[in-house]
């Protein structure tokens, strides 16, 4: 049979999916299950990588189906939740223990300690990154300092983040990562192809441990045939939101996009150009073709998607996610409440692991729909934030692409533009990062020859331009500012 279709597994935070893409970038189906959380003590979140793997699997095999076999597909692209830690028996293929998701700060005292100890400036100039618990290497560390059966292992032990740990399985034994995940290790120079032996050597990580680093598309491996009802080559890796850049066309210098899932994350393509930030921003590579890399310039947030879901889930201020965009056009403003939403502690610029969540301005008046305004609100404040400090490195933003579950909501797409003072695009298929994995799945299985050329993937985008007037822009910014100064102790 001819074929049709690319695949792509996105192993995201709350939930696992399997996608189809038609050749021409069409959603043609979309499999898709939930992840449980696991939060077993204060700042501890967890996955059970059997699970990602088991219902990862389960949706790749309908999605198959779904194509009509096997031999309809092309090749496979994989993004995943980044700096995500796995860790697993070479021998049985099994977890020795939970994953460790990226939100989790269980490292923040280890990570304190090498700040004390003056390594900051060090980790940063060689990968770009902030010493902090978000990043994978630190989790590594506490897997062999507190789980007795990674240290017995010996050589048998093998580490990875979420895409290393699902080719692992896919294959039956390719251990590899590519470069983007690699750079969100705190043990990968930026400009260097291999582990680095210093940054092993201070976060005490062996190398016998870890993945090969790899380009993100080519031709890695295939998979077992059995698992899918034959095999299938495996041609695009990437970080989710290296994934996102891409399928949103940032490729050169100055392109800016923005997703908004659980977290909120903006990369600014440097294009071949090494990034280096005065403003806590991190340095990334953006993809790696034919071992040339590109790079990004990014700001994380921590907390976007996931507020929302608190507020649905432990508040029960909202049955479901949709309903917030009603609720917020429901009151003429926040009624003067304002949220910080440091539920996982605070990203880019702040870099505070140790913050917590404020709600400030309540009063008698204060309704639910004042305060779920408030947590949308809070995304614009963040995004703020971010703005001035890429405009302070010499990044400025012209136009912000927006993608990911949380930019379907139009009153947020609105707000962020009224209070970014700039045009935002989103693309009428908001599933940017799933379509980044099919760009370079089709680049490492020859469809395409260049990820410039993949860009004839991309669907149309819907425009929204701003209409605040300066005078309540600056309002609530003086209130978002008066809320984040008493959080940081400034106040």
């Amino acid at each position: 049979m001819q074929t049709a279709y690319l695949l792509v597994l996105d192993e995201g935070t709350t939930s696992t999916r399997a996608m189809l893409f038609a050749v021409d970038g069409t959603v043609a189906a979309i499999e898709q299950a939930e992840l449980t959380q696991h939060y077993p003590a204060d700042g501890h979140v967890e996955h059970d990588a059997a699970e990602i793997w088991t219902k990862t699997l389960a949706c790749a095999r309908r999605a198959v189906e779904k194509a009509g076999g096997a031999d309809r597909i092309a090749a496979i692209g994989i993004t995943n939740q980044r700096e995500t830690v796995v860790a697993w028996d070479r021998q049985t293929g099994k977890p020795i223990t939970r994953a460790i998701v990226w939100q989790d700060r269980r490292t923040a005292g280890f990570c304190e300690q090498l700040r004390a100890d003056g390594h900051e400036q060090m980790i940063r100039e060689r990968t770009g990154l902030v010493v902090d618990p978000y990043f994978s290497g630190t989790k590594m560390r506490w897997v062999l300092d507190n789980v007795p059966e990674a240290a017995a292992l010996g050589d048998r032990l093998a580490l990875g983040t979420v895409e290393s740990w699902l080719v692992w399985k896919l294959t039956g034994g390719l251990h590899i990562t590519d470069a983007t995940n690699a750079s969100r290790t705190m043990l990968m120079p930026l400009d260097k192809a291999a582990w680095d032996a210093d940054l092993l050597s201070l976060l005490g990580v062996p190398a016998s441990a870890l993945p090969e680093i790899v380009d993100t598309a080519g031709r890695f491996g295939t998979t077992l045939p059995d698992l899918l009802g034959g095999p299938i080559p495996i041609c695009g890796l990437a970080g989710d939101q290296q994934a996102a850049t891409i399928g949103q066309n940032c490729l050169t210098a100055g392109q800016v996009k923005a997703t908004l899932g659980t977290g909120a994350f903006v990369l600014a393509s440097t294009g071949h150009d090494l990034p280096r930030s005065n403003n806590r921003l991190l340095g990334t590579v953006l993809a790696q073709c034919d071992g040339k890399r590109s790079y990004a310039l990014e700001g994380s947030v921590f907390v976007a998607g996931s507020l929302v879901k608190w507020l649905r889930d432990q508040l029960g201020f909202v049955g479901t996610a949709s309903e917030t965009e009603a609720l917020a056009r429901s009151v003429p403003d926040n009624g003067g409440v304002c949220i910080v939403p440091a539920l996982s502690g605070l990203g880019a610029p702040h870099w505070r692991p140790e913050a917590r969540g404020l709600i400030g301005g309540l009063t008698q008046g204060a309704t639910r729909a004042h305060i779920v305004r408030a947590a949308l609100e809070s995304m614009a404040h963040q995004m703020h934030d971010l703005k001035q400090a890429y405009a302070a490195d010499g990044s400025p933003w012209a136009t912000l692409r927006l993608d990911g579950g949380m930019s379907a909501n139009d009153w947020v797409a609105q707000d962020l533009a009224d209070m970014l003072d700039l045009e935002v695009e989103r693309p009428h298929n908001v599933e940017t990062t799933a379509l980044g994995a099919a760009m370079l799945a089709a680049v490492g299985c020859g469809l395409h020859a260049t990820l410039s050329d993949a860009a004839a993937m991309r669907s149309g985008v819907s425009s929204f331009v701003p209409h605040m007037d300066a005078a309540t822009r600056e309002r609530r910014l003086d209130q978002w500012r008066a809320l984040l100064a008493l959080e940081l102790g400034q106040a």
